[in-house]
């Protein structure tokens, strides 16, 4: 995938997602620093939003924070949900790029009566409704994207709200930033092998699965929105623990960052067993076929994002589909109409 190919330039999605270099390599970790020391003395994160703007960005939050160990509790769930529990002992990121999803302005507005003073907004346009219901808004620099489909909104999301773990675990990943940059650049132009494409564009379903970090379950979102074909995400080893009854040999499933202690049953039971594809997206060679990546350390993550966008975007061209638009999918899922 590259820009100097018509056949690439032409979509804003392709573009958007070229456009996540230049996010990664100007991303200011400083302008989380304050509010960093507000949520660890708080001690309790709750980070919502609706789709892309919460799978990925508050799932890897989640993971760093657990991996690391800090003394903060960090959990997600989406708007409607989170309205429903007690929330006045947790600082509360409500992400909307739009800035007018209805569930999110609505918990903000929620949060707002109920006094709770620690209500922040994350979104990528400025004086909207979220805005107006939070107490301190944080702008993206991403600005607005054309394509429906989220992309480099969710990169620069997920740097956000892992900066702040920065700040709380007196980590400086600033060089860790200035890396990443030529990784995802590697990542979003390297080839991808044409069995791949070809298998994944016959495929009646793409699976993905992997670590419960918002990659897989985020890039299965995005299967949806770009290839248009069905797709699931198979958490863990859920892939192994049943869906194999209703597999079709033709279906295929990409395993981001395969656990090694896992790949025995995988290959038995879906490679031996059902008989279908089975292909890695990984830093390292695995027994399966593998879409190659940069290594980035703890940056992984957005490395395999990006790779797999690479990804969904030659299945799309292979199928003849216009990135920007689908069908039925809107770029404001539910919006508050005042």
């Amino acid at each position: 995938m590259n820009l100097k190919e018509e056949k690439y330039s032409k979509y804003a999605l392709v573009r958007e997602m070229m456009d996540t270099i230049d996010i990664v390599n100007n991303f200011n970790a400083g302008q989380t620093k304050d509010v960093a020391g507000k949520i660890k003395s708080i001690g309790k994160l709750l980070l919502t939003g609706e789709g892309s703007s919460r799978i990925f960005p508050a799932k890897n939050a989640i993971r760093k924070g657990l991996t690391w160990g800090l003394d903060l509790s960090i959990i997600t769930d989406g708007s409607r949900q989170s309205a429903q529990y007690d929330l006045s002992k947790f600082a509360v990121f409500c992400a909307s790029n739009s800035g007018r999803t209805k569930e999110v302005v609505l918990l903000a507005k929620k949060l707002a009566e109920a006094g709770n003073e620690n209500r922040f907004a994350l979104t990528a346009n400025e004086e909207t409704l979220i805005e107006d219901a939070c107490k301190e808004t944080f702008i993206l620099t991403c600005g607005w994207e054309q394509a429906v489909a989220a992309t480099k909104s969710v990169i620069e999301q997920a740097l956000f709200y892992e900066s702040i773990l920065w700040h709380i675990n007196n980590k400086n990943n600033a060089a860790l930033c200035l890396q990443l940059k030529s990784k995802i650049e590697a990542a979003l132009t390297m080839p991808i092998e044409s069995g791949i494409i070809e298998a994944a564009a016959k495929a009646p379903t793409i699976y993905f699965a992997g670590y419960n970090d918002g990659v897989g379950e985020e890039l299965t979102l995005k299967t949806n929105e770009i290839t248009r074909k069905k797709s699931d995400y198979l958490e863990g080893t859920y892939a192994v623990h049943g869906i194999e009854e209703v597999m079709d040999q033709n279906d295929i499933v990409f395993i981001v960052d395969p656990i090694d202690e896992e790949i025995d049953k995988f290959q038995d039971v879906l490679v031996n067993g059902v008989g279908l594809k089975v292909v890695a997206i990984a830093d390292r060679d695995t027994p399966f076929t593998t879409i190659l990546v940069p290594n980035a350390g703890e940056m992984n993550p957005y490395v395999f994002l990006s790779a797999g966008w690479n990804l969904l975007v030659e299945i799309g061209l292979a199928l003849g589909i216009n990135l920007d638009k689908p069908e039925r999918a809107r770029k404001v899922g539910n919006e508050f109409i005042e």
